[in-house]
């Protein structure tokens, strides 16, 4: 049996701490578990009351003569050390603790670590503490010092949270959202998100998991909750928060200045298909559409209005946040076209608003038109949802309707969440509509579930390119063509004639670079377009007093476009994988995407797809198109090459990477040891 059972599923729990006063934490406790229609023992615990609420109150946890299941520790941090030992002693089989846990143990130690190490010399779960409790709707098992609503209903969505407030705000929502756990997991003195997000995803109703996350705590585990959400198909959305302790002592590599500390975030995130959002606006849009019971379809967004406004104010968002509204099909546009009053376009977005004669069949049918145009993925009614006595009934009807008759996902957008009126709201809902409150927020989420469409439709991963196991780093250059990476000729020199005599070998035009600094560049450590043997003297010559004569002169390459690729290594998760915009434009610019490596050449592609410099890969704003395939297939094998190295490199940087017509060539490479 899963420990956590113990508390998740408790089937008997003691209240210590209960209390009759009104307010007071062990009054809530007491009052919310009964409330919530707990249906088994409860044992009040207090010395200064003989019953509370109709049950035997008892002096001691140790006297209720039973093992119980949870023990709810509703005591201040005074008591907290004394009533562990005593619930321990009892053989409670899990504790969930309010108090911040902060001050001092009676043996000297902090007060935090000794509950810790009581539970944990017991093999007891503890819930908190600094935290609100958790309720389990589909237990009736509501364990919360504060006021939850009497009215959850449960359901297919899990939230589980380091902010309580946060934690009690979305279980308070108007939504009609409906939960089978959510956890404010406080100080995780023993227990982390990432047990209680393993336990929730076994569960059979779990659709939808929702993470408000400070920091992760138990990465191993968390990232087998992250393949376990993947391998059933349970999205899970994530809000991160705060700054990163793990942050680097020193910036001495490309790749660290471009990672900060979100990289290894926001790779782990894409590597999973974790639904990163922004704001809770954007969260709880995301939670209501993704718990709907529509599996997302491939294409892009259909939206019908009935204001030429709002539909611009669509259409410009959908731009920013990166939506695809696609044109429709002849068919489609025939049969929108029929319905429209004269002067209004068969455009997606459709604006359908005209002399507002049969606006319920007009809008019911432009709906239906989208719906079944193959382009469309998922169908949008952008309307507001105001308090009006008949248009907005309608509106709710026809969205229910058109969700009737399509398997693809239905939602209605307003566009202001302070305007929509509850009870049509509500409506909707109960017709199975989702209801978005925000022209970006609900678009974002909207965003959500296509990609996790396009996503669902990727391919296996492609087997290695390249053979595993840790290279030796004595000379970076070997080790990049011993895995079929390109790197310039390349010929160390120490003198005036080696030089020379190097790129009579090379043939010119040659480069000239100094071995004496990682950033050469800044320092006037690289000459390009050296044409012949007097320039590279004058060149060596000049560059020797200053920098020392320890060079390298290269083939010069190009042109092409100037890529970078390098790497971090994160001390929970491992290294991480970094593209970029190269040359000196790699830091100015910030344009880069992060990856847990290895990375195959498809998903590599999709990366390299979200940067912006993309557009110049393809020969857009009047570029050559260049080999994108080439460097596709060196990032893939780089980050093969990444994932051998870790634990053996701190970082390993490629910049820059020249990719041509018909190549991607490594210019530069700089390995940091660790």
């Amino acid at each position: 049996m899963n420990p956590l059972d113990y508390m998740l599923r408790a089937g008997s729990v003691a209240i210590v701490g209960a209390s009759q006063r009104p307010g007071s934490v062990g009054d809530h406790t007491l009052r919310q578990l009964r409330n919530g229609g707990f249906g088994g023992p409860i044992y009040p615990v207090n010395p200064g009351y003989r019953s509370l609420q109709g049950l035997a109150c008892h002096p001691d946890i140790r006297e209720i003569g039973e093992q119980v299941d949870l023990a709810v520790l509703a005591v201040g941090n005074e008591k907290l050390e004394a009533e562990t030992e005593k619930a321990l002693a009892a053989g409670a089989r899990s504790l969930a603790i309010f108090a911040s846990c902060h001050g001092v143990a009676a043996d000297g130690s902090p007060l935090r670590a000794r509950l810790t190490s009581l539970a944990n010399d017991a093999g007891v779960p503890v819930c908190g503490g600094n935290g609100m409790g958790f309720v389990n709707v589909e237990q009736s098992l509501r364990i919360c010092g504060f006021y939850q609503p009497d009215t959850l209903k449960p359901g297919g969505v899990a939230f589980l949270s380091h902010s309580g407030s946060l934690f009690s705000a979305v279980l308070h929502n108007k939504r009609d959202l409906a939960f089978n756990l959510a956890v404010s997991t406080g100080l995780e003195q023993n227990t982390r998100m990432s047990d209680y997000l393993n336990w929730v995803l076994d569960l059979e109703s779990t659709r939808v998991v929702a993470l408000f996350m400070e920091t992760i705590r138990d990465p191993d585990g968390f990232v087998k909750g992250l393949a376990k959400a993947r391998d059933r198909e349970i999205a899970v959305i994530a809000l991160k928060v705060g700054a990163s302790s793990r942050g680097r002592a020193a910036v001495e590599t490309h790749s660290e200045a471009i990672a900060g500390e979100d990289a290894v975030y926001e790779a782990l995130f894409d590597n999973y298909d974790i639904h990163r959002v922004l704001t809770m606006d954007e969260m709880m849009d995301t939670i209501e559409l993704m718990a709907a019971a529509r599996r997302p379809h491939r294409g892009g967004l259909g939206t019908v209005h009935d204001s030429g406004g709002e539909r611009a104010l669509l259409i410009d968002t959908a731009e920013r946040v990166g939506v695809s509204l696609p044109e429709l099909s002849v068919s489609t546009k025939r049969r929108v076209s029929e319905l429209l009053d004269p002067g209004l376009e068969p455009e997606n977005p459709i604006d359908a608003w005209g002399t507002g004669h049969h606006f319920r069949e007009v809008f019911t049918g432009c709906l239906q038109a989208l719906a079944d145009d193959p382009g469309i993925g998922v169908v949008a009614f952008s309307v507001d949802l105001t308090t009006e006595e008949t248009i907005d009934e309608a509106y709710g009807e026809a969205a229910i309707a058109v969700a009737s008759l399509t398997e693809k996902p239905v939602a209605v957008l307003a566009n202001l969440a302070t305007t929509v009126d509850p009870m049509q709201a509500h409506a909707v809902r109960a017709g199975g509509v989702p209801v978005l409150h925000g022209t970006e927020t609900g678009l974002r989420a909207i965003g959500h579930l296509l990609h996790r469409a396009e996503r669902m439709a990727w391919p296996e991963p492609e087997p290695r390119l390249t053979g595993s196991g840790a290279p030796e780093w004595h000379e970076p250059i070997d080790v990049l063509k011993s895995y079929g990476i390109s790197h310039t000729r390349t010929v160390r020199v120490e003198n005036r004639e080696a030089a020379a005599s190097a790129a009579r070998g090379l043939e010119y035009p040659v480069v000239l670079k100094t071995t004496g600094s990682d950033h050469k560049t800044d320092i006037g450590g690289v000459i390009t377009g050296i044409d012949d043997e007097s320039s590279l003297m004058a060149a060596f010559d000049e560059m020797a007093v200053r920098l020392g004569p320890e060079m390298t002169v290269s083939e010069q390459i190009g042109p092409g476009i100037e890529m970078a690729l390098g790497t971090v290594s994160d001390p929970q998760f491992g290294p991480v994988v970094l593209v970029s915009a190269g040359g000196t434009l790699i830091e100015l610019l910030a344009d880069r995407v992060a990856m847990l490596p290895p990375v195959d050449r498809f998903r590599a592609h999709q990366a390299l797809d979200r940067l912006a410099v993309s557009a110049l890969l393809a020969g857009q704003r009047g570029s050559d198109r260049v080999d994108v395939d080439a460097l596709v297939d060196v990032i893939a094998r780089f980050s093969e090459l990444v994932a051998d190295s870790a634990g053996s490199v701190e970082s390993i940087d490629l910049n820059p990477v020249i990719v041509g017509r018909d190549s991607a060539v490594v210019v530069d490479v700089l390995v940091k040891a660790r």
